[in-house]
This record gives C-alpha cells, sequence and structure tokens, in this order.
C-alpha cells in the first residue's frame, strides 16, 4: 500500500518562496512517475508538474521558469521549488503517484501567498 507524505506548505508574501516534499512508502518501484496537482478554492483539481524516474521534469505553463520538481529515488521523495509565487498560485498542493494501475494521492499541503 503506497503512502504519499506532504509537507512544507504555508504562507509567504508574494514574490517568496516555498519549498514542499512529498515522501512515498510502499513503493515496488522508486522509479515511477510522480506529479503534484493542486486545487484552489471552487476550482476542479489541476495538474502542476511531473517527473520521471530518470529526472526528467516538466511544469504546466502558468509556473514555468518559477517552478522546478526534482527527485531522490533512493529516498522515494520529489520536491516542487516554487519561487516568485504569486496570490493565484495559493491553493491545496497534492502529491500523486500510480503503482500498478492504482492512483495514490497524498493528503495534501497547503500554499498560501499573500498579496
Amino acid at each position: 500500500q503506497v503512502q504519499l507524505a506532504e509537507s512544507g506548505g504555508g504562507l509567504v508574501h508574494t514574490g517568496g518562496s516555498l519549498r514542499i516534499s512529498c515522501a512515498a512508502s510502499g513503493v515496488t518501484n522508486s522509479m515511477n512517475y510522480m506529479d503534484w496537482y493542486r486545487q484552489a478554492p471552487g476550482m476542479e483539481r489541476e495538474w502542476v508538474a511531473g517527473i520521471t524516474g530518470g529526472g526528467v521534469g516538466s511544469t504546466t505553463t502558468s509556473v514555468k521558469d518559477r517552478f522546478t520538481i526534482s527527485r531522490d529515488n533512493s529516498k522515494n521523495t520529489i520536491w516542487l521549488q516554487m519561487d516568485s509565487l504569486k496570490p493565484e498560485d495559493t491553493a491545496v498542493y497534492y502529491c500523486h503517484m500510480n503503482q500498478e494501475g492504482r492512483d495514490y494521492w497524498g493528503q495534501g499541503t497547503q500554499v498560501t501567498v499573500s498579496p
């Protein structure tokens, strides 16, 4: 049973930075693709960034050049470095993994960016 635990969210001012992390346990393949989603109040959950087992990352257009995804396979952990944060980045950020055809989600970590 995969478990994903996010941490590192918080409150920052516009232009600030945060790094959130997701530690996975119960993983049978440390090379699983992993990604980050976010959900703002009243909005649908949206994909933010993903990273392959080989460390190739990609981000959605709205966070390109501001957010960087990384991972350490030996620790089954991924991170999302968020710079130049904007109020519209405010959301609950969720870690996601699909293992053997089943989707797993973390509990989420709140990121709030004040104007």
